[in-house]
């Protein structure tokens, strides 16, 4: 027991020798050559970040401005009847496409024949008349010749011969108008068109004049005119951009198309036929029209569309990709990268979106950027404005063509 107790104590003293050592230990101050060595020792320098960027380019465009609108037919024509009668026969279907010449009523002709017989047997009646008128003047020429008869008796033979052959000329007027008369009761297509449901079924009494009910419409469907109403500041900026006299001067060259609300593409092209002559003073807009080729039918008066006007036509723009555009609330800037790889925040004005198949394929830039600069299209987060960058050109195929830009 007593070793025991020894060897307790021995291992306790050697414990708070070792302790002691350890705290002195960590009070000592390092050697000064082993400061001095770490004090000569540089500090590494981060790299400069590396950057995507493309040179901006140039191309020829097209740009334009939309308009919303509806289209119009060429020809809407109300078909009424130009004489009174009992309707005997449509010859048409609803909805169907006429021609220009086809028949498309018939009104009882029988009455209207009737009058034209009449009229025709007046015309006999009246040549009559003046074939004896004429004998009788002859017959009293001879007679006050021979002194057998008075001058005034010769004077009424005369003015009876000239009363005959007037009403042998309005006997042949009458002929002619019953014969107008028989003609208009066949009503035919005056235009080609789709046609509408007839207004009225056969045996009704159809009534002439201008107060009467139409029979029908027809509206001409190829070409047909898309109207659309401008703004003062956008008709201002396409006449200060064109020559003298604007748009009315250059309306049939002005290039439009047109794409319905179920198209992503303008596919309906056309061009500018009519500008109004004064600015709506109630709304402040301008009304245009376009002509546009509609072949196969399918656009329908009173459809719905969006046109697009060119302002610019082949003109040369600075175009980079949407993705080096970054925004500030309403500002809209770059980042380009100078040739000593300094940072520098462009302010841009942009224009319009260029687009190929339905794609946008670029931006246009109006102001803020020439073309040849540096963008920074890739690491965005690595570069800010006055930092230096290392800049990884990205190649770019080239485009020597024209492209479409719209707004």
């Amino acid at each position: 027991m007593r070793n025991t107790g020894t060897l307790l104590s021995g291992v306790a003293i050697g414990a708070l020798i070792a302790g002691g050592l350890w705290y002195g230990a960590s009070r000592i101050t390092p050697p000064a050559f082993i400061a001095t060595a770490e004090a000569s020792t540089p500090a590494a320098t981060a790299p400069a970040p590396s950057v995507d960027v493309i040179r901006a380019g140039a191309q020829v465009v097209t740009e334009w401005d939309e308009f919303t609108g509806r289209f119009e037919a060429v020809d809407e024509v109300a078909i009424g009847a130009r004489v009174s009668g009992y309707l005997d026969a449509v010859h048409f279907e609803a909805g169907e496409v006429v021609e220009q010449g086809d028949l498309l009523f018939t009104i009882d002709p029988r009455p209207f024949q009737a009058a034209l017989a009449e009229a025709e047997a007046r015309v006999a009646e009246a040549r009559a008349a003046a074939r004896l008128a004429e004998t009788e003047l002859t017959r009293a020429q001879r007679l006050r010749d021979g002194g057998h008869v008075s001058q005034s008796v010769l004077d009424t033979r005369a003015q009876e011969a000239e009363s005959a052959a007037a009403a042998i000329a309005a006997a042949e007027a009458a002929v002619e108008r019953a014969r107008l008369d028989l003609g208009f009761t066949e009503i035919r297509a005056p235009v080609t068109g789709r046609i509408s449901d007839d207004a009225v079924t056969p045996g009704n009494l159809i009534a002439a004049g201008a107060g009467a009910e139409a029979l029908t419409t027809i509206v001409s469907l190829n070409p047909i005119h898309f109207a659309f109403d401008a703004t003062e500041s956008q008709y201002l900026e396409y006449v200060r951009a064109t020559e003298a006299g604007g748009l009315r001067d250059r309306a049939g060259q002005t290039p439009v198309a047109v794409r319905l609300i179920d198209e992503a593409e303008f596919a309906h092209p056309g061009s500018i036929d009519f500008v109004d002559n004064r600015i709506d003073r109630a709304t402040g807009t301008i009304r245009g029209r376009a002509v546009i080729d509609n072949a196969d039918g399918v656009l329908t008066p009173g459809m719905f569309g969006r046109l697009r006007l060119a302002t610019a036509v082949d003109v040369e723009r600075v175009v980079i990709p949407e993705a080096a555009i970054g925004s500030d609330q309403a500002d809209k800037f770059v980042l380009v990268v100078g040739a000593d790889g300094t940072v520098e925040r462009r302010a841009v004005a942009l224009g319009d979106r260029l687009t190929e198949a339905g794609r946008v394929t670029g931006r246009v830039v109006t102001a803020g950027l020439a073309a040849g600069e540096q963008v920074i299209t890739g690491g965005l987060h690595m570069a800010r404005p006055g930092a230096t960058v290392t800049a990884r050109l990205q190649e770019t195929e080239p485009d020597t063509g024209t492209r479409v830009a719209a707004r």
